[in-house]
């Protein structure tokens, strides 16, 4: 603990890290960043500018050194963002792209993340998997309850007038749909 004067114009005690190598941040293999050279970082540590003190309390810091852990071994394919082609030191790697939504998230990992065209497709990729579980139940012989695990009936008990309304909306989707659909086929 250290009193400082500080631009505010009163004098209070608080821990300072100096000395510490708590500055030093590892960022997916990157050096390590010292943040006290960032301009106005670490502005809402003093302990009277956040809203939760007193009742804040801190944890003791561990002593343990900064170091970057053992990289994990790569077994499947990880995709990994163009801004940051790094493989990070662990990664998850219970699910790798795999199918139609495998190629439409290799697809979405050749683009930026500030592209919509990214997230567009990562959005679709994860519908398109949901369609490829159930078709890879039905492979297994296993007929999924596909209410239950929409949860249907506990949207019934708890909240039935959102039900209503996704039902609402669904068909009416489902209505203009079909509608372009008959439209275009009498052309």
């Amino acid at each position: 603990m250290s009193h400082h004067t500080h631009e505010h114009g009163h004098e209070h005690a608080h821990e300072h890290a100096h000395g510490r190598n708590d500055l030093a941040v590892f960022q997916h293999g990157r050096p390590p960043v010292d943040r006290s050279a960032i301009q106005g970082w670490g502005a809402d540590l003093d302990r009277k500018n956040r809203p939760a003190y007193p009742m804040e309390r801190m944890p003791q810091r561990l002593d343990a050194p900064l170091t970057q852990p053992e990289p994990q071994a790569q077994h499947v394919e990880v995709l990994v963002s163009p801004e940051r082609p790094h493989m990070t030191p662990l990664f998850g790697s219970p699910q790798p792209p795999s199918g139609l939504s495998g190629m439409l998230r290799r697809a979405a990992f050749k683009t930026t993340e500030n592209d919509v065209r990214h997230w567009l497709l990562l959005l679709l990729a994860d519908r398109v998997n949901v369609v490829e579980g159930l078709a890879e139940d039905l492979a297994r012989g296993h007929v999924p309850n596909i209410f239950a695990e929409m949860g249907i009936k506990a949207e019934w008990e708890h909240n039935r007038v959102g039900l209503v309304k996704k039902v609402a909306v669904a068909a009416a989707v489902a209505g203009v749909g079909y509608y372009l659909l008959k439209r275009r086929g009498e052309r």
